[in-house]
């Protein structure tokens, strides 16, 4: 119907897609893994990604499309974590969504908020500085009351 309804199709077309994270088989080169793609989508030609970005800071579709599909990607990337707790490369009770933001965080603000030239060595910096916290416990939640 309008500029907002397409770009919430467009939105949600991308969400149906058989997309997997990668598995490198260690929590450090998966989120790096995952931080070369973001940063790939977010430097592509033409920028289609940051576009979708900031065209749903303008319609309530385009929000709600967009929320979606970043709590699909997040869902599917859990297992990144949980992979990693398997592996004793994280304490139990790692918070997957806290992790996956800190790990990502600093290239959608790099590229997006700040329009910095991609840097080659972010995605493997972010990754890992946030593998080494979450390895520190900076992302566990703690045991519940009464456990040992």
């Amino acid at each position: 119907g309008d500029v907002g309804g397409l770009l919430a199709d467009v939105l949600d077309a991308a969400g149906d897609d058989d997309w997997q994270p990668p598995d490198t088989g260690s929590l450090q080169g998966d989120l790096a893994a995952l931080n070369h793609e973001i940063q790939a989508a977010l430097t592509a030609r033409p920028p289609i990604v940051a576009a979708l970005i900031a065209a749903s800071f303008r319609s309530e579709q385009a929000d709600r499309a967009q929320r979606r599909l970043w709590e699909d990607r997040y869902a599917r990337c859990e297992i990144i974590v949980s992979r990693a707790v398997r592996r004793g490369e994280l304490p139990p009770r790692t918070d997957a969504r806290r992790l996956l933001i800190a790990a990502t965080a600093p290239l959608y603000h790099q590229l997006v908020l700040l329009r910095t030239p991609p840097d080659p060595h972010l995605p493997d910096h972010a990754a890992r500085t946030a593998a080494l916290a979450a390895s520190a416990g900076a992302f566990a939640e703690p045991p519940p009351a009464g456990d040992t």
